[in-house]
């Protein structure tokens, strides 16, 4: 693309990987404030001798309806990361874990905790300290927690003061670690066996023939060996157990060590060690049918992934992203491309729409993976990121206005121009976020549960979706021929597209006004004027022949970066209540639950000033005579919730309802034990007939 573009799609990444640090350093709510697993520090001794050694117990609760994970999760989530503040000479141990149980979700096999557990951790304690020094122990934790619907991440510091003494233990406590310790699998000291072939694996694990067998299934520590959702089949052969079940499609470990824990019965299992080899077929009959019907990922993936390219698809029609792909099909339509160049562009154009999404669809999986709590477009809640995207929009109004041309660089358009159709895809799929499809919320939260190579095909398939009518153009030569024959017409239309970029940046002034008050919205056009000012300067010496030069070039990246120096991150300095309609409320979980108690039919929903999907919705559906005629009719409460600036505890709620963000609309019926989650796209109709 050309070199303007090239140069704001580098600074808007900079821009995002900026953000997402900030973010990623946020906070949670402690436990015990909304937090769906509850997790307690607990010493076997307060008063641990020196030079021996002290268990800790993560005491940990889930919420009814909630489950945590294992040290190995399974198809999807991720285990607890412990980060210990530990004192000067004190080790601690990796947790050891009891044997975890299975749930399938959304043919996902996960191994969780769906009832109160403790990994135990050993703290040894320095020999030589005197008695009564201090061992202050702190941890910091971030994990998640599930339903059978979403997945929250969650995080929690947690702390306990030890002082160095006896090692006395109260009787009670060592009742409770002694319970906590018989759900620890021990470790078998007999050598296991594993066989990968033929895309099965075969596990033989030495057992005594008598010895009692219940329950019996294998869950691997090892991780890409095993097929999860697959079947297993156990048989007892003798003085041995053989387990065999679907390897993993490119299975990680051939040569092993195999490790996993063997569960014996309830609560009980041996940790087992598996060294590579040869392993029979075992001549016995099954000893316990642990088969779990076949369950794959694919389904699940090829769902969401559908869901998300028809969003993507519907993205082409929006008004940020419409004149755009005009403009590569009028590139199209001028016919100076045969029909190898015009596939190379189509191809680079796709390539930087889905590098783009899988890009932003990466960070949001590592932020949520380090416990922050985003959705898609979570940049915007950022008021750096919309004066950016601001000035970008008034710098393309321009340009499709004619007061300047963009030039192109030799560097970039080396290869009949897909370096400029690459970075012309990239640019519309950044300014695309703030919007989504009527499919787009269901496939992107779905995408937030799935494994990750899973999780980043949804992605994809948004950025194949966005890409597929420039794809279709350049693949099909009827379609290109069907294009109106270049002439004057062009530059008309090229004016004409220059309207729906200035009502994008007129948006976008209004949002920055929002995010970050009057003040900060008068620095966003103070500088987007500047800005102007210095492409025309531009304009004026490209009509002499001269070349916009490298010094404009500077000026132009100085002026978008005092701009995102002004604004910083600032919000308005007197946050008021959410502007809400008439009759509405703005949202909160006490009010909800109070308004449920008291039998009222709720309807709720989650917006955002930078959502365009939004606001139509609010102004075509919600907001219209007939339907707060019904509402008023039907004694229907309405709660609005306000995302614009990403408010952490209204993004977990939004989590729970398994969406990546907004919008989000849900009726709660009286008495109702779950919400009904609504359309993205709503008619006055469908709320009135609720």
């Amino acid at each position: 693309m050309r070199w303007f573009h090239d140069v704001v799609v580098t600074l808007l990444a900079l821009l995002v990987f900026s953000s997402s640090a900030q973010a990623s350093a946020a906070t949670l709510d402690p436990i015990g404030s909304g937090a769906h697993l509850k997790i307690t520090l607990v010493a076997e001794s307060r008063t641990p001798a020196p030079g021996q050694t002290v268990t800790l117990a993560l005491e940990s609760v889930p919420a009814p309806g909630w489950h945590g994970y294992w040290q190995n999760p399974g198809d999807a989530g991720f285990p607890a990361k412990l980060d210990w503040t530990l004192p000067k000479g004190v080790v601690a141990s990796e947790p050891a874990y009891p044997v975890p149980g299975r749930l399938i979700v959304a043919d996902l096999m996960n191994y969780v905790f769906e009832k109160p557990y403790a990994p135990l951790v050993t703290l040894r304690v320095p020999a030589g300290l005197a008695a009564g020094t201090a061992l202050p122990v702190r941890l910091k934790t971030n994990y998640l927690v599930c339903s059978a619907e979403v997945c929250v991440p969650e995080s929690a510091e947690l702390a306990i003061d030890l002082v160095v003494g006896d090692g006395t233990i109260a009787p009670d406590t060592r009742a409770r670690f002694d319970a906590w310790r018989r759900a620890v699998p021990k470790p078998l000291d007999a050598k296991a066996m594993f066989q990968l072939s033929n895309g099965r694996v075969r596990i033989a694990i030495p057992y005594p023939a008598g010895a009692a067998l219940g329950q019996a299934y294998f869950y691997p520590i090892t991780t890409g060996v095993m097929d999860y959702a697959a079947p297993q089949t156990v048989t007892q052969d003798g003085d041995r157990i053989v387990i065999e079940t679907k390897a993993a499609a490119s299975p990680a470990a051939s040569t092993g060590p195999f490790q996993g824990v063997l569960q014996i019965g309830a609560q009980q299992g041996l940790v087992v060690t598996a060294g590579a080899g040869t392993v029979a077929a075992s001549a016995g009959t099954p000893a316990t049918a642990a088969g779990l019907g076949g369950a794959s990922v694919v389904s699940a993936t090829l769902i969401a992934f559908a869901g998300a390219m028809l969003g993507g698809l519907i993205l082409n029609i929006m008004p940020c992203v419409f004149p755009i792909l005009s403009l590569k099909a009028l590139s199209l339509a001028r016919g100076h491309l045969d029909e190898r160049h015009a596939r190379q562009e189509a191809l680079a154009y796709a390539a930087g729409v889905v590098s783009v999404c899988v890009g932003l669809g990466g960070v949001i999986l590592a932020l949520r993976a380090g416990g922050t709590a985003v959705g898609w477009a979570f940049q915007l809640q950022d008021p750096r990121a919309i004066v950016v995207l601001l000035l970008l929009t008034v710098a393309l109004s321009l340009n499709l206005s004619g007061l300047f041309e963009i030039p192109t660089p030799a560097f970039v358009n080396r290869s009949g121009g897909a370096g400029g159709a690459f970075a012309t895809g990239a640019l519309a799929a950044f300014i695309a976020t703030p919007c989504t499809g009527p499919f787009m919320g269901a496939a992107l939260g779905a995408a937030l549960v799935l494994p990750w190579g899973a999780a980043l095909a949804v992605f994809a398939g948004l950025g194949i979706g966005l890409a597929l009518p420039f794809l279709a153009l350049g693949f099909v030569p009827a379609l290109r021929r069907r294009l109106p024959k270049p002439g004057l017409w062009m530059e008309t239309f090229r004016r004409i597209l220059a309207i729906p970029m200035w009502l994008t940046a007129i948006a976008l002034a209004w949002v920055l006004g929002h995010e970050a008050g009057v003040d900060g919205m008068a620095i966003g056009l103070v500088v987007a004027l500047l800005f102007a000012v210095l492409l025309w300067v531009g304009g004026a010496r490209q009509k002499k022949g001269r070349a916009i030069g490298a010094v404009i070039g500077v000026l132009l990246l100085a002026t978008v970066a005092a701009s995102v120096w002004l604004i910083g991150g600032r919000r308005p300095d007197t946050v008021a209540s959410a502007t809400v309609p008439g009759g509405a409320e703005p949202f909160t979980e006490a009010r909800l639950a109070a308004l449920r108690q008291a039998g009222r039919p709720v309807f709720v929903y989650f917006t955002a000033d930078w959502c365009l999907t939004c606001k139509v919705n609010e102004k075509a559906a919600i907001e219209t005579d007939a339907t707060r005629k019904a509402f008023s009719d039907h004694k229907v409460a309405v709660l609005i919730g306000d995302w614009t600036n990403g408010d952490p505890v209204m993004g977990r709620f939004i989590e729970t309802h398994n969406r990546a963000g907004v919008p989000l609309y849900l009726y709660y019926a009286p008495n109702a034990a779950e919400p009904r989650v609504l359309p993205q796209v709503l008619t006055s109709a469908m709320l009135a007939g609720l």
